[in-house]
């Protein structure tokens, strides 16, 4: 028999999984079309090159650009995040990406945050292409640039094959990992 201390705990499970499932299951739903996840991938890009120093060069070096505007985090001991965007080469969107992941531990709240993935070789390119789904920390490495708020990407001291960024409303978040975030290639 349960006493009252368990079924609570129980139900506070039951209600976290139950947000962390709508937030998964809501956000496919509320799919976008090619041209707003575009629109919402220019003011990303905007916004990452006029907060971080040194961006615009490292993006014009870049073979291909994947990234995610207003990627949405949320939970209650158990969270989840979603989004969607496109990988851009040479300037132009050439396929569009959902972003999902799923954490337990210590989180309370939500947060709104951009996901940008710098692929800097051809060959890291090129197998996250050929993939049906990429998992960070799995199918490829994302080395987390954090150089903080208001500071500059030194692009000669960058030589990782993939880096991402997390940006922020005050410009780049550090302390963050995107290890086994899954990316999976949507039809829009």
């Amino acid at each position: 028999m349960l006493c009252g201390r368990h079924i609570h705990r129980h139900l506070t499970w039951v209600a976290c999984l139950g947000l962390v499932g709508s937030l998964l299951l809501a956000a496919p739903a509320e799919a976008r079309t090619a041209q707003e996840i575009d629109a919402s991938v220019n003011a990303a890009l905007d916004r990452f090159t006029k907060q971080v120093q040194g961006a615009s060069g490292l993006l014009r070096t870049a073979r291909g650009v994947l990234t995610f505007p207003g990627v949405i985090k949320a939970g209650i001991g158990v969270g989840g995040e979603y989004g969607e965007g496109a990988l851009r080469i040479g300037g132009r969107s050439v396929a569009y990406y959902s972003l999902a992941s799923a954490s337990i531990g210590f989180q309370l709240g939500a947060q709104r945050k951009d996901v940008i993935i710098v692929f800097l070789q051809d060959a890291a390119l090129t197998k996250f292409r050929a993939s049906s789904g990429w998992q960070i920390g799995v199918d490829g490495s994302v080395v987390l640039v954090d150089v903080g708020a208001n500071a500059a990407i030194d692009t000669s001291k960058i030589n990782e094959p993939i880096v991402g960024f997390v940006v922020g409303q005050r410009g780049l978040m550090y302390n963050l990992t995107l290890e086994g975030t899954k990316i999976t290639r949507i039809n829009r």
